[in-house]
């Protein structure tokens, strides 16, 4: 059994799913960028109403906004971006943004028309970007096994799960699994980039809802209690169920929240993915994205040698990690039809072997595979 007491930095617990009309303009962007894979630096305005919502993404991102250490950690990354923009860009900021205010009221400026508006976006995205790059140079600095931190990401993602099915939430199938190296073997040699790197996969989960109308609201509350939506990995998406906008025109409620949603345009030269992979059968339909999760060092590492906080932070410390997690969600009545005939992982898996055997195999004169 695992333990659920350990693990993230501790939010509110799920007290029920909340239906459709129930999401506000904040969950709507949330799962909206879930669903397209979007990049948040690409966005002009963020959705925070006031501190206890800025307070709760601080957390989801390992930020514990009460403790002093990690405010000041938050501090240090600003300055970074702060001295970045003027370095490399000559970009004006004002004093206010540049360091008078707090750096976590940057996300109520950000998030409202204003003079300052876009300037805090601005070095919220670098920011962003500094605290990723921190947290993924720490990971490869750790001297922790795959087992181990796949271990503590487990735990974080079943806590919340257990917390929706105490709260009454029903949850039709819910599984993880870790991709074995054979596994991994068969999938780079399958597909045409062969890094290792490119395998968002390794640790996987599987969530199954009873109903259709279920689905975005559960998307919503892993995007509260789990998911940061900032680091949902851009251009890894495939939603082959949802249509959000639709169900956005239909709802009068989420039509409202709809109204204060900036909306986003696809950025340049990138088009939504239609289809899982080229092995999934042509109706096989799924929800699937790959989010880097932070997880605290200090539930990797025993407490003599976890790291003291430095008495003036540095941005290039990092106090987490970020661990590639993918997700799949579906509904019981796809579910159930994803199992059989060519959709099914038989099925799949005999289209993988198949491409793995005529790459390995074919003849110097022999065209490509596909062509």
């Amino acid at each position: 059994m695992l333990d659920l007491v350990a693990g993230a930095t501790v939010l509110p617990r799920v007290g029920r799913l909340p239906g459709v009309d129930d999401l506000d303009v904040a969950d709507l962007e949330a799962v909206r960028t879930l669903l397209r894979g979007d990049s948040v630096v690409d966005w002009h305005r963020l959705q925070f109403d006031d501190h206890a919502a800025v307070d709760r993404f601080l957390r989801l991102c390992e930020l514990d906004p009460a403790s002093d250490d990690e405010l000041a950690r938050l501090e240090a990354v600003r300055s970074d971006a702060v001295d970045y923009l003027n370095r490399v860009y000559q970009i004006p900021l004002t004093d206010e943004v540049a360091g008078e205010v707090a750096a976590r009221d940057l996300f109520l400026i950000a998030s409202r028309q204003g003079p300052h508006q876009r300037a805090a976006c601005v070095v919220l995205k670098v920011m962003h970007i500094i605290y990723h790059l921190a947290g993924r140079q720490a990971l490869l600095r750790l001297q922790v096994s795959d087992d181990a931190i796949f271990r503590e990401i487990e735990r974080k993602v079943v806590r919340v799960v257990e917390e929706l099915r105490a709260a009454g939430c029903a949850v039709a199938e819910f599984e993880w699994s870790r991709k074995p190296r054979d596994s991994q073997i068969t999938k780079l040699l399958a597909k045409r980039s062969t890094l290792a790197a490119n395998i968002y996969d390794k640790l996987r989960f599987r969530l199954i809802v009873p109903r259709y109308d279920d689905l975005v609201p559960t998307l919503a509350v892993l995007t509260r209690q789990l998911i940061p939506f900032n680091y949902v990995v851009p251009g890894e998406s495939v939603n082959l169920l949802i249509d959000l906008p639709s169900m956005i025109a239909t709802r009068p409620a989420l039509h409202a929240a709809a109204a204060r949603m900036q909306e986003q345009p696809e950025p340049p030269g990138r088009r939504p993915r239609l289809t899982l992979n080229e092995f999934s059968g042509k109706e096989y339909r799924i929800i699937n994205f790959v989010a880097d999760l932070p997880l605290r060092l200090a539930n990797l590492l025993p407490p003599a040698t976890a790291a003291a906080p430095q008495a003036v932070p540095s941005s290039d410390d990092s106090h987490v990690v970020f661990v590639l997690t993918e997700f799949q969600i579906a509904d019981k009545a796809t579910a159930v039809r994803n199992e059989s005939g060519a959709c099914s992982h038989e099925a799949y898996k005999a289209r993988q072997h198949e491409q793995v055997r005529v790459r390995l195999l074919r003849d110097e004169n022999d065209p490509p595979p596909g062509e």
